[in-house]
């Protein structure tokens, strides 16, 4: 199978009607998206809290690494989400698949902060937030997927960047969110009563604003048509696998360059100011709010630009940018919290393009029938790889080289990989396919 070729579809005009319902679309795909990875984030932010009462030990760093082996049990189970939520979008309709990711991580972070810890009911609630987060990370494994082809099918031609900006700009805002959420929280209680209650408040948000995002995502149209023959042709993933393996390849590849990247700025960093670098926990809370909002605030700039200069470029420029400036800009995190702040926005914007970019282009790497999953599937897989495992991956590289800078390492080896990826993309324009 030759590559995929990014092309430009023909010109069709587009109306009033059409620019509400992509509106409407962008804004039920971004917003859903954000309260997902607010839920799905917030135990990253709140690690530090959760892993003594979880994981006690006489050594910080082996509960803390616990708790951020959990975190990334939940990115396991994530491609078993995009299978099954993907088969439901690509078989019944892209809104149907979307109410129950949303329904499925609503449920998850609610029982979250409810959970009892070991101190109530030993080792079974050790057990349960394992599964909680199984559940979270099955509903994440079919949202950003989702919406980003429910968007991309939504957005014209010569706009798909502009709107496509809208996934990872609620991914991202769910990540700023989170920190902001906790933020308040910390700043509200002592650290005894943190420890207590004080962290399960923010998971208990998710139920309303589940609701409204559910509220939300009922006023969109649906955006792919099920036709008969479809349900009587072979799985959407069995479709991606065997008929497309190529775009899934290229897909994976990108996914796990973006993730892996972003990832350290979105859940590492957090814990690199606080444990590293001795920042108050609560400053950094705030410090990570402005650095991701600033990030998420940008991808709308950075769609203009793709649509502009092309996403392929757009997503070099982040690629090149994270090999060029992520280590010097960790090595002045130490200078002081508003050199910090600083230097972590500037890694951020560069997440900022490698992100937007590749929401716009893996849509178009499939098939109608079987886009759902195959950008599912991609992403997912991807996430396994690099995202899920960053934070991880970052202490243990701290712990065994003494080193605190050796996480830039690992980001700028992944960018490398995102680039050598995106070299097999053909692109001579910047937008994809119709449809």
């Amino acid at each position: 199978m030759t590559a995929p070729d990014i092309t430009s579809a023909p010109a069709v005009p587009w109306t009033a009607s059409d620019r509400r319902k992509t509106r409407r679309a962008a804004l039920a795909g971004g917003v859903g998206t954000l309260i997902e990875y607010y839920d799905f984030s917030l135990y990253g932010y709140l690690a530090v809290v959760i892993a003594p009462l979880y994981f006690p030990s006489d050594q910080p760093v082996t509960s803390l690494l616990s708790a951020l082996a959990v975190f990334g049990t939940a990115y396991l189970i994530r491609p078993l989400g995009g299978i099954v939520f993907g088969h439901i979008g690509d078989r019944f309709g892209r809104k149907k698949a979307l109410m129950a990711t949303l329904v499925c991580m609503g449920v998850g972070s609610t029982a979250m902060g409810l959970l009892p810890t070991p101190a109530q009911i030993g080792m079974w609630a050790t057990a349960l937030l394992v599964l909680v987060r199984l559940l979270q990370g099955f509903s994440a494994g079919g949202e950003v997927g989702g919406s980003a082809t429910f968007i991309s099918e939504s957005a014209p031609s010569h706009l798909k960047a502009t709107y496509g900006a809208f996934t990872p700009m609620g991914s991202t805002g769910g990540f700023a969110l989170a920190a902001a959420v906790a933020g308040v929280v910390s700043a509200l209680t002592t650290d005894v009563q943190m420890d207590s209650w004080g962290w399960r408040v923010p998971f208990l948000l998710a139920l309303p604003l589940t609701l409204f995002c559910l509220w939300v995502r009922t006023r969109v149209e649906e955006t792919h048509e099920v036709r008969e023959n479809d349900k009587e042709s072979s799985s959407p993933v069995s479709s991606v696998f065997l008929r497309q393996p190529r775009a899934l390849a290229q897909a994976t590849a990108l996914s796990a360059a973006v993730n892996g990247t972003a990832y350290i700025g979105l859940t590492y960093m957090a814990i690199h100011l606080t444990k590293q670098l001795g920042y108050d926990s609560t400053s950094v809370f705030w410090v990570a709010t402005m650095a991701i909002g600033v990030a998420a605030l940008a991808m709308p700039i950075a769609g203009r630009l793709g649509d502009r200069i092309g996403t392929v470029r757009l997503m070099a420029v982040g690629f090149t940018g994270f090999i060029v400036l992520t280590y010097p800009m960790m090595g002045l995190m130490d200078s002081g919290l508003v050199v910090a702040t600083a230097a972590f926005v500037v890694i951020m914007l560069n997440s900022a393009a490698a992100q937007v970019g590749a929401y716009t282009i893996l849509p178009q790497f499939f098939d109608k029938r079987s886009r759902y999953t195959g950008v599912a599937m991609g992403w997912n897989l991807g996430v396994i790889i690099a995202g899920g495992t960053a934070p991880f991956v970052a202490v243990w590289l701290v712990e065994r080289t003494g080193n605190i800078l050796s996480p830039a390492f690992f980001v700028m080896a992944l960018a490398a990989v995102g680039l050598v990826a995106l070299a097999t993309v053909r692109a001579r324009h910047t937008q994809g396919a119709e449809g």
